[in-house]
């Protein structure tokens, strides 16, 4: 039995659907798998900092960050370290960064990537800024460093579509994605296309958690457009930013766009494409009218999509969450038995 140590760098929403999936599934984990997932250290900004080399029970973190003195209730012999010392002076071997995201400076999670990579040590994270900013940097400091930088959750969540195209379809020939990146806006579309005005249907997402008090990460689309970015990086070999996509958010459209789509035989959809054409790699994030057999036409709610279009398959498309609590805790755990399966421990 090979056991990880983990450090986690937030204990959000992410984080704490991981721990739920320790707490519920540890013992088949090891079992099916010959891997045992121990936390060892929880920093949070608000909620408290605690370190235990011997591990920490999942349940008990789960019980205390929602109690009176948050994590730092709990029995452990270190309470109120910083990131940076838990991620350099803790034992564990991999650093789960799970912090809340900056798409504009990427930090201060890009800190806590770098820092942890230099020190030998893996990092798993489901925060888009330091991918879609740093990425090349990053995964060259992994190399350089002999660890993994595990990023499957940045893009669809729980689904994993990184995955299948790095491992399964780049020897196919991927010259072209397109897809539906961000559970927030596919809802409120879908909810004005039942009828919904804007400010309704985006109430409604608010009131079920799919979207933040302050949607406009969600809306004006600089949420799914660093997740366009993410995918040109990691699957063409791109190198580039948030600024290179063209960029355009849903809050422009009204119940007339949406009967005028409707009475074409067509279906409103914030789409983000990435091609690489004539020697270019173009990406955009607008909304698209398409024709209701369109492959992505039919995926509604909070689900997402994403198109491969291979040079030796033709055109692969994946359906899933795109976002969730233990979905996205599920991204953590898929590339934890990724470093797992090359002998990362």
């Amino acid at each position: 039995m090979q056991t990880y140590r983990l450090a986690l760098i937030g204990f959000g929403n992410v984080g704490q659907g991981f721990a739920e999936i320790l707490r519920d599934r540890s013992a088949d984990l090891a079992r099916q798998f010959g891997a045992e997932f121990q936390i060892v250290g929880v920093c949070t900004r608000r909620r408290g900092s605690v370190y235990d080399p011997q591990g920490l029970d999942p349940a008990a973190l789960l019980a205390a960050v929602n109690s009176p003195g948050y994590l730092e209730s709990l029995a452990s012999p270190h309470r109120g370290w910083e990131p940076l010392r838990l991620i350099r002076e803790s034992n564990a071997g991999v650093v789960v960064e799970v912090s809340p995201t900056d798409l504009q400076t990427g930090e201060p999670a890009i800190t806590h990537v770098r820092a942890a990579l230099e020190a030998g040590k893996h990092v798993v994270t489901a925060n888009k800024g330091p991918v879609a900013l740093r990425y090349p940097e990053l995964s060259g400091l992994a190399r350089a460093h002999g660890t993994q930088l595990g990023v499957e959750g940045t893009v669809m969540g729980g689904t994993p579509v990184l995955r299948m195209g790095r491992e399964l379809l780049s020897a196919a020939g991927i010259y072209r994605m397109q897809g539906i990146l961000n559970g927030t806006t596919n809802y409120i579309l879908t909810q004005m296309e039942n009828g919904a005005t804007y400010a309704a249907a985006l109430a409604e997402a608010q009131a079920r958690g799919y979207a933040e008090a302050d949607p406009t990460g969600d809306v004006e689309g600089y949420d799914p457009a660093a997740k366009v970015v993410i995918l040109a990086n990691l699957f063409l070999g791109a190198a580039l930013s948030l600024a290179q996509v063209d960029r355009q958010g849903i809050t422009q459209l009204t119940p007339a766009d949406i009967e005028a789509a409707r009475g074409a035989g067509e279906r409103w959809k914030l789409v983000g494409t990435v091609e690489h054409r004539d020697g270019q790699i173009t990406a955009s994030l607008r909304p698209t009218r398409l024709p209701l057999a369109h492959p992505l036409a039919s995926v509604n709610g909070a689900a997402n999509a994403l198109i491969f279009s291979t040079r030796l398959l033709g055109e692969v498309t994946l359906v899933g969450a795109g976002a969730g609590r233990v979905e996205t805790g599920f991204a953590i755990l898929s590339d934890l038995l990724a470093i797992h399966r090359k002998g990362g421990g």
